[in-house]
């Protein structure tokens, strides 16, 4: 199928609703979500995961697998890369975009749910996260990406992560006013990483070759308001002939021809952060080719030898699809994350609080 055009109201509920039972269906009894039946989990793909659970109604699931990272959280704050079936399946390195996303996961389940005793619950689970991550912020704003299996850091910053810290400190920020515990460190920590991504290139790329040639360097500092949007527009425009293929979708990376959903869904919700929201509808309405009858999307296409590659359609791409129609149709309560920068104020939060636990 092709061609689903989305707007304000006009949520597809019943199309989606087997996208959403994919996703349980591949959650485990423990709560961990897996790229796929036998596959691993690895902590960022199962907080967007579970962020499409949230977005479908699934709240207990959703919690379920938020309580998983709680329980298996190492004493530093920080998770190992990948767990297969219960056990750690990745020990090499521990990488600090995969720990601060529990933040973004958190607060998103909670403006959908606005369940305040799930908040409190994962409050030391999140602030251990940001203390981990924040450890590895250079004088200059930049995060390191990981650190070794020895907890020695890997001194190198990436765009994309980075930026992906970036949402999750405003995200962490949030539930610390919301929760009565304002953490100025972590804001006075995001102003100085947004600074660096702005101003800094050389402090990204410094150890390997530039990761420009991926397009997620491209449209995540407008994905997560990093840039704002008053430079967001022409900043997309820029590089939009090398990254996005008519009908079809983003290009993982702008020298292969391989268009992936997930990216795409990624660059939908960028569009719309930075206004262009006829650009945006039409690219993801380009991405239900890519459907099963089952509900779930496969994770890319080679164009250039018309192959559906690799042979996975994973549970992240799955919660990419539903995090942008969330986006587009302004369908749940968490609609704005990835469109707009959403900093709580303290006065105003306080008094948001003392209301949420006068209802419990």
């Amino acid at each position: 199928m092709s061609g689903l055009f989305l707007s304000k109201g006009l949520y597809p509920e019943e199309f989606f609703r087997p996208t959403v039972d994919f996703l349980l269906r591949a959650q485990q009894a423990d709560g961990s979500i897996p790229w796929f039946d036998g596959g691993h989990a690895d902590p960022w793909d199962h907080v967007e995961s579970a962020m499409g659970l949230s977005i479908g109604g699934e709240f207990r699931a959703a919690e379920l697998a938020y309580y998983w990272l709680r329980d298996i959280q190492l004493p530093d704050g920080s998770w190992w890369a990948a767990y297969r079936n219960g056990d750690v399946d990745n020990c090499e390195r521990r990488e600090t975009n995969f720990v601060a996303y529990i933040a973004t996961g958190v607060w998103h389940h909670y403006l959908i749910s606005k369940n305040c005793q799930f908040l409190r619950a994962m409050w030391p689970c999140v602030q251990s996260a940001m203390e981990f991550v924040l450890a590895q912020q250079s004088s200059h704003g930049e995060i390191n990406w990981a650190v070794n299996a020895d907890g020695e850091p890997l001194c190198d910053a990436l765009v994309t992560g980075c930026s992906s810290i970036y949402k999750s400190l405003e995200c962490a920020w949030n539930i610390s006013v919301s929760l009565d515990d304002p953490r100025p460190k972590w804001r006075s920590a995001r102003e100085a990483l947004g600074q660096a991504l702005r101003n800094k290139p050389e402090r990204f790329d410094r150890t390997w070759e530039s990761k420009a040639r991926y397009s997620m360097d491209w449209f995540y500092p407008v994905l997560t308001g990093a840039l704002p949007r008053a430079q967001a527009s022409a900043h997309l425009q820029r590089r939009w002939n090398e990254f996005v293929e008519e009908g079809m979708g983003c290009r993982c990376v702008a020298d292969q021809p391989w268009v992936t959903v997930a990216e795409s869904c990624e660059l939908t919700m960028a569009l719309l952060a930075a206004g262009d929201h006829a650009r945006a509808v039409v690219v993801y309405s380009w991405l239900h080719q890519w459907r099963e009858s089952n509900g779930e999307y496969w994770t890319g296409y080679q164009f250039a030898e018309d192959l559906l590659w690799p042979n996975e359609r994973p549970t992240w791409t799955a919660a990419a699809i539903l995090l942008a129609a969330d986006a587009l149709t302004e369908h749940s309560a968490a609609h704005h994350l990835f469109k707009e920068v959403r900093l709580l104020r303290l006065a105003e939060s306080a008094t948001e609080a003392e209301l949420e636990r006068a209802r419990l």
